[in-house]
């Protein structure tokens, strides 16, 4: 069995014994008074949103994921894209799709991967949209639905899992928001805009909101940047901590300049003296990209190491990682070099672990010689928190209440730093993130602390406290799922828009300020009032339109006309608050909408067709 303790969870997830609660956390976030449908039109509980979850350790029998009746079965579909056994989801060839409550339950749990079997996956999926299963924990939308991704880790993956997750949500007709509790440094590129930020993008554009926690490097010093002028500068590596991780390999340092900006780096060996005892040679980005495995020989023993080269990513920037395996010789000093005629240099050292899923971080360290440079706690997200559409979340404790007196929460320590390397805003808000109580598997390898234990159908399922911006994530993600059963026509940007402008500010958020907590803390009723009443209607126009929607203004009748119709469009109508009114299907030629039981008003048409998705404002008169 592998040894995979909390701390080596993606984004570092930590075990607690404290008292911040999913109940408190929901308090924080002014979530029950969603609940409650205070100054709303209805209360929303996520109904008619799917959530996608991108992790690993799913329980799919977890009670959690039945409604708080624990009659209906939430869970739609799942992906393992380690199980063999298949099949595979249309247009995919790997992995197995588990459709439906029986196949499901008959699998229990997603196989073996990368954590071997374990419980992040179900504590996420818990605090989105647990139904509680009894218990106080119930999570923020506890009537979403829900589908699972277990993904292998890497670029094309994680971008199938974002299609098939689209796929899914279009032929459930429904809105889709993906959770990503998890990121790595080497993944697409500094700026988000590599292969996995091009597919958000494109995804986003088609109404999918995409939720992602962070980071949880805090205050540690494993970033480093440095404006070059011809110059050389020096520091040294400390290797990140191993954690206990049977998969822990050593240090990975990504490297990048500005964009067109070629650079040189080496890694050395030097004494207590620092003195050189072995170098590898300049690896110079503008020789071309290049891949090359090697090691460094000091007497009898080695120092194993790989680097990769790419001297122009899809931003522009030349890029570099070096994995340098650990060894446990105290009298050396892994050092590393970097030099270049112009640009702003960065660099971040995180661990390197076989799975490929390191990511937290060791430090840069100076010491007392010309041209040494320490590290710093800065540019602190990595990807997908860096890319532009996401809502990349920290972590805040939360609040608490002595009889009339409400005490803020603080950010957590672990909570990475802003901004991105391109200076935009990152974080973009804060959830709570600390000691948060939800499900965990009941099939993980590990022992796991639980704060409340319930037997269902015969099987023990515990509930346990985890801290992190994995958990802050899962939050902002049921919130927007309120969001979305709220006003289903909203626009991703509409969505990120909203959480922003209603996010509440307090002392602690002025004082830490955007690199710590972004915009301010999520506030779940304010977030739905603003999207109800104050999206802009000129974001319900279409630059192209493929249908033709007529007449506008219309007293009882309204018209859908299209001439090339595949006979899989389909249309929903929604009043001005957000509330389904009526769906159907598109035919080929003129479709008919009776308006006549409705009052006049402004109603919105949506009309999607695959990839396609028209939305318009119609008016209904007297």
């Amino acid at each position: 069995m592998k040894k995979i303790i909390t701390s080596i969870l993606f984004l570092l997830s930590i075990l607690s014994v404290f008292s911040q609660d999913l109940y408190r956390a929901r308090t924080d976030g002014n979530v029950d008074s969603v609940y409650a449908g205070i100054n709303l039109p209805d209360a929303y509980k996520g109904d008619s949103v799917i959530i996608g979850v991108t992790d690993w350790g799913f329980d799919y029998t977890h009670p959690n994921f039945y409604d708080t009746s624990m009659t209906r079965y939430r869970i739609l579909r799942a992906w393992d894209q380690f199980r063999t056994a298949g099949p595979a989801p249309d247009g995919f060839s790997y992995g197995t799709e588990l459709i439906g409550r029986d196949q499901l339950l008959a699998a229990q749990c997603d196989t073996s991967n990368i954590y071997g079997h374990h419980y992040h996956g179900t504590h996420v999926a818990g605090i989105a949209a647990g139904s509680g299963a009894g218990t106080a924990y119930r999570g923020v939308a506890p009537n979403a639905e829900l589908i699972f991704c277990s993904f292998i880790p890497n670029e094309q993956s994680v971008i199938d899992a974002f299609e098939w997750m689209y796929d899914v949500a279009q032929q459930e007709h429904k809105r889709l928001v993906i959770n990503m509790s998890w990121g790595l440094y080497w993944m697409d590129n500094f700026e988000g805009t590599g292969p996995v930020g091009q597919k958000m993008q494109e995804l986003s554009d088609l109404g999918v909101v995409f939720v992602t926690s962070g980071g949880n490097n805090g205050d540690e010093k494993f970033h480093l940047s440095h404006p070059f002028e011809g110059d050389t500068i020096h520091t040294r590596m400390m290797f990140p901590a191993e954690n206990g991780s049977d998969d822990y390999w050593g240090a990975s340092i990504s490297m990048t300049n500005s964009a067109g900006k070629p650079f040189a780096t080496s890694f050395n060996i030097r004494n207590t003296q620092y003195e050189i005892l072995a170098a590898t040679p300049f690896y110079q980005t503008s020789d071309g990209n290049r891949y090359e495995e090697s090691f460094l020989a000091i007497g009898t023993d080695t120092v194993f190491y790989n680097v990769e080269i790419i001297s122009s990513d899809e931003s522009g920037r030349p890029k570099v990682r070096l994995r340098v395996k650990k060894k446990n010789n105290t009298a050396w000093r892994m050092c590393l070099s970097f030099t270049a005629q112009e640009g702003t240099f960065h660099a971040w050292n995180v661990a390197e672990l076989t799975t490929g899923v390191g990511n937290w971080g060791g430090t840069f360290k100076k010491i007392t010689l010309p041209n040494w440079v320490n590290g710093d706690c800065q540019y602190g997200t990595g990807a997908p928190a860096n890319v532009q559409c996401a809502i990349t979340v920290a972590a805040h404790k939360s609040g608490t209440s002595t009889d009339s007196t409400w005490t803020p929460g603080d950010i957590c320590y672990f909570s990475s730093y802003g901004p991105t390397i391109d200076g935009r805003d990152k974080p973009d808000i804060s959830a709570p993130g600390y000691e948060v109580c939800s499900s965990v598997s009941s099939y993980a390898d590990e022992s796991i602390s639980a704060t409340q234990s319930i037997v269902y159908e015969g099987r023990t399922y515990k509930f346990a406290k985890l801290s992190g911006t994995s958990m802050s994530s899962p939050f902002t993600t049921g919130v927007v799922a309120l969001m979305l059963q709220a006003n289903p026509t909203a626009t991703p940007q509409d969505i990120k828009q909203a959480l922003i402008y209603s996010a509440t500010k307090d002392s602690l958020t002025e004082a830490r300020g955007m690199v710590r907590f972004g915009h301010g803390k999520v506030n779940a009723l304010q977030a739905i009032l603003n999207i109800l009443y104050h999206v802009g209607t000129q974001e319900f126009e279409c630059s192209s339109k493929l249908y033709t929607i007529f007449p506008n203004p219309t007293n009882d009748e309204l018209f859908i006309s299209t001439p090339n119709n595949d006979g899989n469009t389909t249309f929903t109508v929604y009043d001005i608050s957000g509330k389904l009114l009526q769906k159907g299907n598109v035919c080929q030629g003129v479709t008919r909408i009776s308006l006549q039981d409705y009052p006049s008003g402004c109603y919105i048409v949506r009309i999607v067709n695959g990839k396609y998705i028209q939305t318009e404002k119609i008016i209904k008169s007297k």
